[in-house]
C-alpha cells in the first residue's frame, strides 16, 4: 500500500490521479513470455498480440551464428561472453559486432553501417548529430518519439509536416530551402501506431528536386517487407534513393539494439559526433549473436516473412467484414503486421483491451499521448509464430466486444 508522497512530490500524485480519471495512466503488468504466450502472475496464459516479434525469433534459443561465406575474421569464443565491457570506441566492439555490421551492409546494400545500443538511440542519435545549426529538418507529424527527440536535440530549424502530406513538404522546401545550408526530410517507413507506409517514392523525388537528404527509419519494415527483407524502401524500389536508413535489431530480428546504414563518410561522422553511440556501452555480445542469427534468418527463412504478411491480410479482411476500416488486400500496407482497431475514446480502448484479456488475448490499448486525442485504439501486432486459427479466434473475440 502506497503512503502519501512527501510534500515536494505531491504535484506528481495529483498528475497521476488526473491520468487515472482520463483512463490514460500506464502501469506495468508482470508476465512471463513463452513463445507467443503471456503467462500472468496467476499462471494463466494469454495469446500475445502485443509483441513486435514479427518473425517469432525472440523466443527462440540462442545458438552460435554461422560464419558467412568469405568471412575472413578470426573465429570467436562460443558461447559469446555476457557483456561487451566498454563503449564501442574503447574496446566494446567485438568480432561479433563486426560480423553483424558486415551482414547489415550486405542486406542493406550500402557502404557502411554502425550499431547503437537501442533503436531509440539510433534514431535520436543519428538525426541529432547530422542536422546542425543552419540546417532545416522536415519531420512527419506521426514520426516515432525517437525521431522527434532527435529533431528536438539538433540545432537545426524544424518544421513538422502533416502526416504523409508531400504537398506540404514540397511547399516548405520551395519557400525555405534557399535559406538553409542542408535540408533533411525525416520519416518512419512504417508508422508504428497505424501500420501505414510513408509516401517514400514521392518524398525521394522531392528530396532530389530540392537538394535535400531523406532519412528513413525502417524499424517496422526491416525483415518484414521487400523481396530481400530489408524493408519498405526495398519493397518500393528506392533503396538507392534513400542514402541514410535507420533500423532496429529489437523487433523482427528478435534481439536488441539499433543500426544506421549509409555512405562511409556518414557512418564515420556518426562515430565521431553521435553522443548516444560514443558514450554508451556497446550492446552485449549475446545480444549481437542473436541479432546476427536474425539477419541470417531473413535470407534463409523467407517463408516466415510471407506467413506473417498472409496473417495480416487475413486479419484485415476479417476486420473489414466487421465494418473496420483497413487497407485493400493488394496494397503494400495490407501485409504490415501492425493492425490498428480505432475506437476513439481512451476509456473505450482500455475497456476493450481488458475484455480481450479476460477472453484469453493480450492486445494493448494505445492512448494519448502516444496517439492524438480521440484516436485511441487497440493495436494488434502479428508474428510468424501465430497461426491462422489464433487470428480467427481473435477475430471472433473482437466481434463480441460490446465497445468495438
Amino acid at each position: 500500500m502506497s503512503s502519501s508522497p512527501p510534500p515536494p512530490f505531491r504535484w506528481m500524485q495529483q498528475r497521476l490521479e488526473e491520468l487515472d480519471q482520463a483512463a490514460l495512466r500506464r502501469r506495468l503488468r508482470p508476465a512471463d513470455t513463452q513463445s507467443l504466450q503471456l503467462i500472468d502472475q496467476h499462471g494463466q496464459p494469454r495469446i500475445n498480440f502485443g509483441s513486435n516479434d514479427y518473425l517469432g525469433l525472440a523466443s527462440q534459443p540462442l545458438t552460435a551464428p554461422a560464419r558467412p561465406p568469405g568471412d575472413r575474421l578470426p573465429p570467436v569464443d562460443q558461447p559469446p561472453r555476457r557483456g561487451s565491457g566498454a563503449s564501442a570506441l574503447v574496446c566494446g566492439h567485438t568480432l561479433l559486432h563486426q560480423r553483424l555490421i558486415d551482414a547489415l551492409r550486405q542486406l542493406e546494400e550500402t557502404e557502411a553501417a554502425v550499431l547503437y545500443p537501442s533503436g531509440y538511440a539510433a534514431c535520436s542519435g543519428c538525426v541529432a548529430a547530422l542536422a546542425r545549426r543552419g540546417d532545416l529538418i522536415l519531420s512527419d507529424a506521426l514520426n516515432h518519439a525517437s525521431l522527434i527527440d532527435g529533431c528536438r536535440l539538433s540545432k537545426a530549424e524544424r518544421f513538422v509536416f502533416a502526416h504523409a502530406d508531400t504537398e506540404m513538404v514540397e511547399a516548405l522546401l520551395k519557400h525555405h530551402r534557399r535559406s538553409f545550408r542542408n535540408a533533411w526530410i525525416v520519416t518512419d517507413s512504417v508508422f508504428s501506431m497505424d501500420g501505414d507506409i510513408a509516401p517514400l517514392q514521392r518524398l525521394a523525388a522531392i528530396a532530389a528536386r530540392y537538394d535535400a537528404t531523406l532519412i528513413v527509419d525502417e524499424a517496422h519494415g526491416t525483415a518484414v517487407l521487400g523481396s530481400d527483407g530489408s524493408g519498405a524502401c526495398a519493397a518500393l524500389g528506392i533503396k538507392d534513393q534513400v542514402p541514410i536508413r535507420i533500423g532496429t535489431l529489437s523487433k523482427a530480428l528478435g534481439a536488441q539494439g539499433g543500426f544506421v546504414v549509409g555512405p562511409q563518410v556518414v557512418i564515420d561522422y556518426l562515430l565521431n559526433h553521435s553522443r548516444p553511440l560514443i558514450y554508451s556501452t556497446a550492446a552485449a555480445p549475446t545480444t549481437i549473436a542473436a541479432a546476427l542469427l536474425g539477419v541470417q534468418s531473413i535470407a534463409e527463412e523467407p517463408k516466415k516473412r510471407e506467413h506473417v504478411q498472409r496473417l495480416s491480410r487475413r486479419l484485415r479482411a476479417g476486420l473489414r467484414s466487421l465494418g473496420k476500416d483497413q487497407p485493400a488486400d493488394d496494397s503494400l500496407a495490407a501485409g504490415v503486421p501492425i493492425v490498428p482497431i480505432r475506437l476513439g475514446a481512451a476509456e473505450a480502448a482500455t475497456a476493450a483491451a481488458e475484455q480481450l484479456w479476460d477472453r484469453g488475448f493480450y492486445v494493448p490499448a494505445i492512448r494519448p499521448p502516444t496517439v492524438p486525442p480521440g484516436t485511441s485504439r487497440l493495436r494488434v501486432s502479428l508474428s510468424a509464430a501465430h497461426s491462422e486459427q489464433q487470428v480467427d479466434a481473435l477475430l471472433e473475440a473482437i466481434a463480441h466486444l460490446p465497445v468495438a
